[in-house]
């Protein structure tokens, strides 16, 4: 592909070393410029849910201070509010903020699937489901770029774990990579229009993400029509020179010129053609030219650095008035994603003006945990606690004791003073959630269980025969043993700078909980198919369950969980009539059967022919939702449009999507498990010009592998049990040999290896893993977490 013809004056003007320069950052944040013809340095920053713009030392893990900025939900929240429009607000909100910073890419959204509960980074995806995960980025991404600030969908592709996630390799089979893995970056590509894509730091199938010439040319470009720019994930480039060939443009942050000299001396050897330099060159400047500010919007970034300047809204930022705004958002934002898990006996709401005595117990109460650690930590413009909230609602607090301590898993005293509280209230709000080690950038949960004094505090309060209402705080699923004592349960996910008042107002009835769950709750983690092997090998993720991930699994096996996928309750209850499938979207009707306003996320899923009782196929799966609001008594008919491939598989063999023919089930649901109305649609494999598949026994149950051959298909893929999947019947599904799982020893350390490879070693690496591995475990020694997740960051570097 030739580079655009508009930029061919300025490509013949640059030098060799001008053009190879623009490939890689001028320092952490900000690209090269080339002053004598123009071409300004522009500046990337990070920002999923908050703009974390550095204006001193620069780094990827959130230790140094960013400028105060709106910290919205993080997106493991907003996802549970399936609110398209929701999104592009705050997308929007950050676009702003971003535009008054002069600051030209925001790093986000992050979509990647949620392979597995104890992902480090859950909190900053979205779903385990592409259709959610890809709508809502879409919607994030056309916000945040109606302000002419590119969003960048992150990380592309199949970053499913944070450890060793700078040299992991991905082993998947494609029938679950574009089912699972890559179906929401194309909707996020098809309908958000991303102008950046962010590599990711693994390989996918043996090559490196930033070097996948399948995934950054034949797919991205060539499938979907991206028209962008790709940009590494910090540090993430291994060879430079296959990175440019594959389709990356941009490498961050800066080397000092050390890969720009590597473009030059494959130009020099006829390695790379002069021209597929052009193509990456044309690219950045494209992206400058998208990123340029009209003159309304230089002239508002203007006025906005003046009243910074004059000390309007009492910060240095320039985006400074737009934060109480912004606030107002973020509250909202986080009201309409709190999740009601359990209501038992309508515990909740809390009567405001009651004389029931409620006792407010749990740290997290009185210090919010509110946002994730590492690149996406950011500096909030003021913060809301649950218990600031509750005191100015008007309910009877008698009073407050924290209960535990998050840093200190073996203290009683905190735990008996909160006993004596409760002993004298009616109802018990008990705070509880993962804390700020748990869940961060560069490192996976070891086990899915809330602390240990948080469980033991949890049951001698329910033993007093008092209501207790837990409320959660966590980005990812937990287990919840108590959950069925607990009176109710409101999960407030990663809330953001104002979901304390969110939480209250949920509570006291100000605000009718909405958010459905986008992620499975299982009962244990043990119940997770990918739990045996998940980051266990240093050097595969091997994705035995393919397609099975989150609630096609569970429902396809017909396992008990603790909360389907689509769950969520209400001070209020809807019906559902008049199902109609159409061609191309189904209508319902829903009513507001309650008597107070209140909004449903009605679901609308497919069912293959026979329940896929035969097939390798999910009994269901998402195909479309809309979100409505209703007032008590009202009635609405919503109009859902099914999926790009709502009746289609991948077919490995082919290479491409195959519908497949049959009568399929329409659902309208809210939730995966809660099955409202049913009605049949006859699909023809034909239609949209899709040729019509052979209906043989492997038609639709054909394995994802390359040339994988015909009967090695295994049968745990057709029942769903992928549980018992072995490495055979792995190899059987991709076709092909397994890679080694761990490490080899012996031999030469390289760039491709980790620092935690030089364990055991002689010599300079191993005195660098020594380093690295006894400062992790003084500082956890200290009670430090936080400070000991950055030394495994570092174990794991190359």
């Amino acid at each position: 592909m030739a580079a655009p013809a508009k930029y061919q004056n300025l490509l013949s003007a640059l030098t060799r070393a001008e053009k190879a320069s623009l490939m890689s950052g001028r320092n952490f944040w900000y690209t090269k410029p080339v002053e004598r013809l123009g071409i300004p340095s522009i500046m990337l920053s990070d920002g999923p849910h908050g703009l974390r713009k550095q204006e001193t030392v620069g780094d990827h893990l959130g230790r140094n201070r960013s400028i105060a900025s709106t910290c919205f939900p993080t997106a493991a929240t907003l996802a549970n509010s399936w609110d398209t429009e929701l999104l592009e607000a705050v997308g929007s909100a950050l676009g702003a903020e971003a535009a008054a910073e002069s600051i030209r890419v925001l790093l986000g959204p992050g979509l990647n699937i949620k392979r597995n509960p104890l992902a480090g980074r859950n909190f900053e995806y979205f779903s385990e489901d592409p259709l959610v995960s890809g709508k809502l980025a879409a919607s994030f991404i056309r916000g945040v770029q109606s302000h002419g600030v590119s969003a960048a969908a992150k990380h592309f592709a199949v970053n499913s774990q944070e450890s060793r996630r700078m040299t992991i390799d991905e082993i998947v089979d494609e029938r679950a990579l574009h089912e699972i893995y890559l179906e929401g970056f194309r909707i996020a590509v098809t309908e958000g229009g991303t102008w950046t894509v962010m590599s990711s730091y693994n390989r996918v199938n043996g090559t490196y993400a930033n070097e996948n010439r399948e995934l950054l040319t034949n797919i991205l470009r060539g499938r979907w029509g991206f028209d962008g720019l790709v940009v590494t994930d910090w540090g993430g480039n291994h060879d430079r020179v296959e990175g440019l060939l594959a389709g990356n443009a941009l490498e961050m942050p800066s080397t000092d010129g050390e890969t720009d000299r590597d473009i030059l001396r494959a130009l020099a050897g006829a390695a790379v053609d002069e021209s597929v330099l052009d193509e990456r060159v044309a690219e950045v400047l494209q992206l400058i030219d998208r990123t340029e500010p009209t003159e309304q919007q230089a002239a508002s970034a203007a006025a906005h650095r003046a009243r910074a300047g004059s000390g309007a809204a009492g910060t240095g930022s320039a985006s400074a008035h737009l934060h109480a705004a912004h606030h107002e958002l973020a509250v909202e934002a986080a009201r309409r994603s709190i999740v009601l898990l359990e209501n038992r006996h309508s515990t909740l709401p809390l009567a405001q003006g009651s004389a029931a005595r409620v006792a407010v117990i749990g740290d997290f109460a009185r210090t919010p945990r509110y946002q994730g650690a590492g690149s996406s930590l950011v500096n909030p413009t003021r913060l809301d606690s649950p218990l600031d909230a509750l005191q100015e609602s008007g309910v009877n607090i008698v009073g407050y004791a924290p209960g535990f301590s998050r840093r200190d898993s073996r203290s009683r005293r905190r735990a008996r003073g909160a006993l004596r509280l409760a002993r004298e209230s009616d109802i018990i709000l008990l705070f509880l959630g993962l804390d700020e080690s748990a869940e961060s950038e560069g490192l996976d949960r070891s086990h899915m269980r809330l602390a240990n004094n948080q469980l033991e505090l949890a049951n001698e309060l329910l033993a007093l025969g008092i209501p207790v209402v837990c409320v959660l705080a966590g980005g990812a699923p937990v287990e919840l043993p108590f959950a069925e004592q607990a009176a109710a349960i409101v999960h407030g996910y990663l809330a953001g700078q104002g979901g304390g008042r969110a939480i209250a107002d949920v509570l006291t009835g100000k605000v009718n909980p909405s958010g459905k769950l986008t992620e499975s709750y299982p009962l244990r983690y043990e119940d997770v198919p990918s739990a045996p092997a998940f980051a266990q090998a240093e050097a595969t993720a091997e994705h035995r369950e393919s397609i099975y991930v989150g609630y096609r699994y569970f429902d396809k096996v017909d396992a008990r969980v603790r909360y389907p996928f689509g769950h969520g309750l209400s001070y209020t209850s809807f019906s559902y009539s008049n199902l109609e499938p159409g061609a191309e979207h189904a209508s319902v009707t829903v009513t507001n059967t309650g008597d107070v306003a209140g909004s449903e996320v009605v679901q609308l899923y497919v069912e293959a022919p026979d329940r896929a009782a035969h097939s390798f196929r999910a009994v269901r799966e998402l195909r479309g939702f809309a979100r409505v609001a209703l007032l008590p008594g009202e009635s609405r008919t919503v109009k859902i449009a099914y999926s790009a491939h709502a009746f289609d598989v991948f077919h490995g063999e082919d290479r491409d999507w195959r519908r497949i023919a049959g009568t399929y089930t329409i659902q309208a649901a809210a939730s995966s498990r809660d099955i409202r109305l049913e009605a049949q649609l006859s699909v023809d494999a034909d239609h949209q010009g899709r040729r019509a598949p052979h209906r043989t026994a492997s038609a639709d149950s054909a394995s994802a592998g390359r040339g994988a051959p015909a009967g090695a298909l295994s049968p745990h893929y057709v029942s769903g049990h992928v549980e018992l999947v072995s490495a055979a019947d792995f190899e059987g599904l991709i076709g092909m040999p397994l890679p080694p799982p761990n490490w080899q020893a012996g031999g030469p350390l390289t760039r491709a290896h980790t620092i935690e490879q030089g364990r055991g070693r002689g010599g300079f690496a191993g005195l660098l893993y020594f380093i690295a591995h006894r400062s992790r475990a003084v500082l956890l020694a200290l009670g430090k977490p936080l400070q000991a997740n950055n030394t495994r960051f570092i174990l794991e570097l190359p």
